[in-house]
């Protein structure tokens, strides 16, 4: 199946790729200039525009979007938008632009959500749970789309995430995003996989009815 999207029409500046990644740059830009530091954003700031788990419980639920936006600092924003190109093009062009934005934002939401399992003095910031799910749907439904076997995308997936442990980094919020992305990446390669089956029999049978009418 050819998924035609912006990245292919117009390059990487007219896809929701590169949305994305000016969006989060522009958000950095403006909580840097409101902390007066380019390269470590106010904590206050990261709490208001963050996700905070006690404000979100006492009724903020629009943090668990906007901290999808937020970064802590310069090399956690690079890192991200990084990782959010490789993994971000691949699933547009793959996906194309409703599917991605459903694991991108559900991916992050997810993550948030098992953030709040933390404890309510938590500040989570980043879009790495977003990315994770990116990743994932990429990994088995290119696998799932070919009927192969999802094990080596498993594999891959608990690599990348092994290999992103470390302090201060939020291991719910990439494991939730993972999840959905690698559940929903499978399901629609799946379905794909016999919507062209379907319509591979239906051929087959058309040209067999046609032939034995001759």
């Amino acid at each position: 199946m050819t998924v035609t999207n912006g990245y292919n029409r117009g390059g990487f500046l007219t896809s929701l790729t590169g949305f994305l990644v000016l969006l989060n740059l522009l958000v950095y830009a403006f909580l840097a200039f409101a902390s007066r530091d380019i390269l470590v954003i106010d904590y206050g700031l990261l709490a208001s525009f963050g996700q905070l788990n006690m404000a979100v419980l006492q009724g903020w639920y629009w943090q668990l979007f906007t901290s999808m936006f937020v970064h802590a600092n310069l090399l956690h924003l690079m890192g991200n938008m990084l990782f959010l190109c490789i993994f971000g093009l691949r699933a547009e062009n793959l996906l194309g632009r409703i599917r991605y934005l459903f694991v991108y934002f559900t991916s992050g939401l997810f993550g948030g959500l098992l953030t709040l399992l933390m404890g309510p003095y938590v500040v989570s910031v980043g879009a790495s749970g977003a990315i994770f799910g990116l990743f994932g749907a990429n990994a088995t439904y290119l696998r799932s789309r070919a009927n192969q076997s999802i094990l080596g995308a498993l594999i891959y997936s608990l690599y990348l995430f092994l290999f992103n442990i470390g302090g201060g980094v939020n291991l719910l919020a990439h494991f939730g995003g993972l999840v959905v992305g690698l559940i929903t990446g499978y399901i629609w390669g799946k379905k794909e996989l016999r919507h062209r089956d379907t319509a591979i029999s239906s051929w087959i049978g058309l040209a067999y009815s046609s032939f034995t009418m001759k």
